[in-house]
């Protein structure tokens, strides 16, 4: 067969051994299982996530794949995925990379799924799964750096409706053990699945973007498996004929190298950011900027006193779909500069009950946002690797008190100790799990690669 960079990925999928994990990567991935694992617990308790288990309810004809937060209900192995999927995105609490997607939530429903839906017998084991998923992660990955414009804050497309579908199929191939034309096909039917306006952010259509991602993908490798063919070229960039370079105005592929004795996943080079708070993770930036800036006031006042403050400067980057100046709901609340920032300087931190209906319409809230005048200096751009925030407190005595962040904490430049994130773990899944079983999950997820098999998880 043609060499092609299609053919190089599936290459790679259909080649690559546990061998070739390094210590870092299995420990940057297991972080990121156990992470997304708690963000989809409390992600169950949401809103959408009922209307998203409601529908998938109506078509529970092989139900054997279980549901984050709802002991015994179980769902079809895809149907499971896209509702995992949903709740770990509800809050837009899930991990962030660079370029900006969100890779776990995209990829782990699918293997959950999966791993309890193949026979007894079959089931992958732990560093099965463990290579299975950060397959799912090296081509969300790769597929990013093919393009400049993936660098950048989305502007038409959410990256996870379409990397993640990718990463999806990708990692879901592995698992179930495809040849290489199989993984080939996956990718190539996964394609014609991918894709979701960035209009729909700031809405309950956004974590649909994630459900679809993982479910689609997962059944694009089922598809594959069971003979169905697509385009063996759908990576390449064909003139004339756009394969998956129809999302990227600007895109040069480059085929995959085929693992022999060593292979450097991305997740060595690039670490994970992981978020404090349920909010887009262009908002950590601001929130850290305006807690520096409140101590600072403190310091000067005595007290945190609205009524002392003229104007709250924003110093952000430009992007439109997160420069929200009155949010209304919580949707519109967790991509909100505006409100993230007033939060912050209001109540000190700001946490899963920031975004409730009576914390969103707290007078003293709009009398802050009121306060807001936002500013996009030309050096903050609109790149989670490059961008910065900065909140400046113009007072009515003359003074100004300026905090910035350039680096929040959770970034991938600055990554959460392993004491916050258990803590954020246990925080999240004790909304649903009791503690013994919350404590057996990090145990298991620790100890992934003796698991002997992964459907336990």
């Amino acid at each position: 067969p043609e060499e092609t960079v299609t053919s190089s990925f599936a290459a790679f999928i259909h080649a690559v051994r546990p061998e070739h994990l390094s210590k870092t990567v299995c420990h940057r991935s297991k972080r990121m299982i156990l992470d997304s694992i708690g963000v989809g617990l409390v992600g169950s308790t949401t809103h959408v996530f009922d209307i998203a288990l409601q529908y998938c309810r109506l078509y529970s004809s092989v139900a054997v794949s279980s549901v984050y937060g709802k002991p015994g209900v179980k769902l079809s192995p895809t149907l499971a995925a896209f509702t995992n999927g949903v709740a770990t995105h509800s809050m837009d609490f899930d991990d962030t990379w660079h370029p900006a997607t969100h890779p776990s939530g995209a990829v782990l429903p699918a293997l959950l799924a999966a791993s309890q839906m193949l026979p007894p017998g079959t089931k992958p084991n732990g560093v099965d799964f463990l290579l299975a998923f950060n397959v799912g992660l090296e081509v969300q990955g790769r597929l990013m750096h093919f393009s400049t414009e993936a660098h950048n804050i989305p502007k038409r497309f959410h990256p996870p409706s379409v990397v993640g579908t990718m990463g999806s199929a990708a990692a879901t191939a592995k698992l179930l053990s495809l040849s290489a034309a199989q993984c080939a096909h996956a990718l190539g039917i996964a394609a014609s699945l991918a894709g979701a306006p960035m209009a729909n952010a700031a809405t309950q259509a956004k974590p649909l973007h994630i459900g679809n991602a993982t479910r689609l993908g997962f059944e694009a490798a089922l598809l594959a498996s069971r003979g169905m063919e697509a385009n063996p070229s759908i990576l390449d960039d064909i003139p004339g004929c756009s394969g998956f370079s129809a999302f990227y105005s600007v895109y040069q592929p480059k085929p995959l190298s085929t693992p022999s004795d060593h292979h450097e996943f991305l997740l060595e080079k690039q670490d994970i950011a992981f978020k404090r708070f349920p909010a887009h993770l262009g908002m950590h930036w601001v929130v850290d900027a305006a807690l520096s800036v409140r101590n600072l006031f403190i310091n000067y006042a005595g007290s945190f006193s609205p009524s002392l403050i003229r104007t709250i400067v924003l110093k952000i980057p430009v992007s439109k779909y997160i420069n929200r100046p009155f949010p209304s709901s919580e949707h519109q609340a967790r991509h909100s500069f505006q409100f993230n920032a007033c939060t912050a300087l209001l109540d000190g931190e700001v946490g899963l009950s920031s975004f409730t209906e009576s914390s969103i319409h707290r007078q003293e809230l709009r009398e802050l946002l009121d306060k807001v005048v936002v500013e996009h200096p030309e050096d903050n751009v609109a790149n989670f690797d490059k961008m910065y925030g900065e909140v400046a407190l113009l007072l009515h005595s003359g003074d100004v008190l300026t905090g910035k962040c350039d680096t929040f904490y959770g970034h991938w430049r600055k990554p959460l100790s392993k004491e916050s994130l258990l803590k954020k773990f246990r925080s999240n899944a004790s909304h649903v799990l009791p503690e013994e079983k919350i404590e057996t999950i990090i145990t298991m997820v620790d100890n992934l690669e003796n698991l002997s098999d992964s459907s336990q998880l």
